[in-house]
């Protein structure tokens, strides 16, 4: 998979959230939005509902390991919001992954 640029400003993730498409699980919420650009962009979002600074941590490196182990058929040029809810620190990072290549699917991004 090639890489990808982290989303680091509130007003990119603000963009994402108004006008990209949502899909939601108990485990994850994914949004997705076609960029202008030839990159893949991701940005990770944990609230305080995810629990304590412990849990909200594991709940990232959780969602940046099953990204990580993505296939490789993901389609540069879009970009990808994850939402850890309160079940994502209790999962497994091949768990995650399995919901992340379903919502991704859908999403259009998998090839």
């Amino acid at each position: 998979m090639e890489e990808y640029v982290s989303i680091k400003q509130n007003r990119e993730f603000q963009r994402i959230y108004s006008k990209g498409k949502s899909f939601v699980s108990p485990a994850l919420v994914t949004y997705v939005l076609k960029n202008r650009k030839d990159t893949l962009r991701m940005g990770i979002t944990t609230s305080k509902k995810t629990g304590n600074a412990v849990r909200r941590n594991r709940s990232r490196r959780v969602i940046r390991e099953a990204f990580r182990s993505m296939p490789r058929e993901i389609c540069p040029g879009f970009d990808l919001i994850f939402v850890a809810r309160a079940k994502t620190p209790m999962m497994k990072s091949t768990e995650l992954s399995r919901v992340m290549a379903q919502h991704l699917k859908s999403a259009g991004v998998i090839k």
